[in-house]
């Protein structure tokens, strides 16, 4: 009950703690907050720069296949080779420069019309479809005579305009025929015989076929110069038609409508486009950059570069800060927390000082009223003590019976009186000035003077007193009186802790160069933890009669003289007070300390 009227007092007071659980609750959220906005503010950014990264890597692929193309589109020739006489010389299907590529590429459409002519799945509709989706001016079948089987279109009046107006027009296509418009018109061409001369396939192209299929022939080639193993899951090159040039790799299907801004690509308005994408069980960066040729955009490449390495880095680096912040924030609980607990350990204090000091004013004024007033009653007693005895001595009792009574009576009225007087002596004793007067003396006197006073008295109980120090003369600085007083005090407490007999032993020695030890041990009823808390409390009393000053007033002594007690007791068991003085004077010491510090 007391602690909590403390307590409320403690609250009206000071209002509120140093902080409050609030107060500590919301640093703490701010300053994890800020560590959490930090530390995605650096994901984010270690996040953008691997991208910028990844993304300069693929630019790279994209300009170093775009040169690759430049030169092989560079060494295509856009006219058939002739001889000396303007006939048709034949190739053989060798892919080791540009221009015989896009004949080998040419030669193998060839072959495929080939096949399903052999396998009777060629008509002419179906040869029409497939020299439109192959971008091809012309495709005939001719067999062994040279005469047309199939042809994919018939050949236009305004070829035979000006110098073709000599040749002869025929609905059917002949070797000569395209032979002579390949040199008016500049028409190429592919003628693939079979090896048993049974049939001839010939592939014609216009201006933009031979441009779209050196372009394709240049992109396939450059992308096979480039090759695997350069980080790239896949590549594809699309003219501004959407029809692929060239590709490698698993491709992925086409991009949906709005998925990627290809016109802003195609008009040059945006350099780079890219998404994160997961496909075949990979994370992908799927970019779009333009594809230029001769300082022109004539398409987009699409490439798709491997992003799982780079996930895995960012996987790492979320994962450190969420454990660096992890750790930041039981830190900073527990700073907070010791810093909550500190703060009002620290005011408790306070407050506990404040209390005594109050208590010490109180105790202090009522000393003094208590003292003036036990010296007013002393007159009483004096009066009182001298009416007895004159009451024994002038008006004893005639009848002898009564005269046993009278004596009782008196003795009583002396014995309280007697009581009464030391009960206020003890009071005054205590209440006096604490101020000392030191001067070196030797503390083996002061106790063998304690031990000569009290021995008849301990012999009549029963106890023993035994001395142990050393013949040479120990001296310290002491106020004689004051600390004899209190060594007296702890020698009567022991003897007063003895009943029926036992032993009281009074030791004194040197710990240390400016130390000495004063020990006094009984085998008396000894202390519980609890009392030997309280001992040196004014409030704090066992005795039945008396007020209990004594221990307290020694303590107050030993403090003066700068010295320190120590008591060491069990429950039925004896009990030791270990007095420790210093031998030089304590404002010597202060000194020798500061000169040392």
């Amino acid at each position: 009950m007391e602690d909590k009227i403390w307590r409320q007092s403690l609250v009206a007071r000071y209002g509120r703690s140093f902080l409050q659980p609030l107060a500590v609750a919301t640093v703490s959220v701010v300053f994890i907050g800020l560590i959490l906005i930090m530390g995605l503010i650096d994901v984010q950014r270690i996040e953008k720069i691997l991208g910028d990264f990844i993304e300069s890597r693929g630019t790279s692929l994209a300009d170093v296949v775009q040169r690759l193309s430049q030169e092989n589109l560079n060494a295509i020739v856009h006219a058939p080779k002739k001889g000396t006489e303007g006939t048709f010389v034949p190739y053989t299907i060798e892919p080791f420069s540009p221009e015989k590529a896009l004949i080998a590429a040419l030669g193998e459409l060839a072959k495929d019309v080939d096949k399903k002519w052999k396998e009777d799945h060629l008509s002419k509709s179906e040869l029409r479809k497939y020299a439109e989706e192959k971008d091809l001016w012309l495709i005939a079948v001719l067999n062994r005579h040279g005469r047309t089987i199939f042809q994919s279109r018939p050949l236009p009046a305004d070829m035979f305009t000006g110098e073709a107006a000599s040749i002869p027009r025929q609905e059917t296509v002949t070797l000569p025929l395209l032979n002579q418009l390949s040199l008016v018109k500049k028409l190429g061409f592919v003628a693939l015989r079979r090896k048993d001369g049974s049939g001839t396939i010939i592939i014609a192209l216009d201006r933009d076929g031979l441009k779209y299929w050196g372009l394709k022939v240049s992109v396939e080639k450059a992308i096979r110069e480039l090759g695997q193993g350069q980080g790239f899951v896949y590549i594809k090159i699309m003219d501004t038609k959407g029809k692929v040039l060239g590709s490698t790799g698993t491709l992925p299907e086409n991009w949906k409508p709005g998925e990627m801004h290809t016109a802003e690509i195609l008009s040059g308005a945006k350099k780079l486009e890219s998404r994160k994408v997961m496909y075949l069980g990979k994370q992908l960066l799927d970019m779009a950059v333009p594809f230029s040729l001769g300082g022109k955009v004539v398409g987009i490449t699409r490439l798709g570069i491997d992003w799982g390495g780079t996930e895995k880095i960012l996987e790492e680096n979320r994962r450190n800060m969420f454990i660096f912040m992890g750790l930041v924030v039981i830190i900073t609980m527990l700073s907070m927390w010791f810093l909550y607990q500190n703060q009002n350990k620290h005011l408790l204090r306070i407050v506990d000082i404040e209390r005594r000091l109050e208590k010490a004013e109180r105790l202090s004024a009522l000393g003094k009223l208590a003292a003036g007033v036990a010296h007013e009653i002393r007159n009483p007693l004096n009066a009182i003590s001298m009416a007895s005895q004159r009451l024994k001595r002038e008006f004893m009792p005639a009848d002898e019976n009564q005269v046993a009574e009278f004596q009782t009576m008196t003795g009583v009225i002396r014995d309280e009186i007697r009581r009464l007087n030391g009960i206020i002596e003890e009071f005054l004793t205590f209440s006096k000035s604490r101020r000392l007067e030191l001067h070196d003396y030797p503390v083996t006197e002061v106790l063998q003077k304690i031990v000569n006073l009290i021995q008849a008295e301990a012999e009549e109980k029963g106890i023993a007193v035994k001395t142990e120090w050393s013949n040479g003369n120990l001296n310290i600085p002491m106020d004689v009186d004051k600390l004899q007083q209190a060594l007296l005090n702890f020698i009567k407490n022991a003897m007063e802790s003895i009943s029926g007999g036992g032993n009281i032993r009074i030791a004194v020695e040197k710990i240390s160069k400016d130390r000495v030890s004063i020990r006094i041990s009984d085998n008396g009823c000894g202390m519980t933890t609890e009392e030997v808390d309280q001992i040196f409390n004014p409030e704090y009393t066992t005795k039945e009669k008396g007020l209990g000053l004594g221990l307290p007033l020694s303590h107050e002594i030993i403090r003066g003289h700068g010295g320190e007690i120590h008591v060491i007791s069990r429950k039925n068991a004896g009990t030791t007070f270990e007095i420790i003085l210093p031998t030089i004077h304590i404002n010597d010491r202060a000194n020798k300390e500061g000169i040392q510090t």
